[in-house]
């Protein structure tokens, strides 16, 4: 179901809601990472950053289709 929200008089579409809440989990996930030290087995480390990012936002985009 595609629907819209009406922010200040102007339609955002469900996506950038979804990019928002991805955003929030990728951050908190991220700093907890980082304080574990994680990226240092990576050779390229905001690589890995945006490959999490893109699993995070592909995985909500599949858990709200189902």
């Amino acid at each position: 179901m595609h629907f819209e929200l009406d922010a200040l008089g102007a339609f955002v579409p469900a996506i950038a809601i979804w990019l928002v809440a991805c955003l929030v989990i990728f951050l908190a996930v991220d700093a907890l990472l980082t304080w574990w030290g994680f990226y240092r087995l990576f050779w390229h480390p905001p690589l890995a950053r945006i490959a999490l990012f893109g699993c995070f936002f592909c995985g909500l985009g599949l858990l709200v289709s189902m």
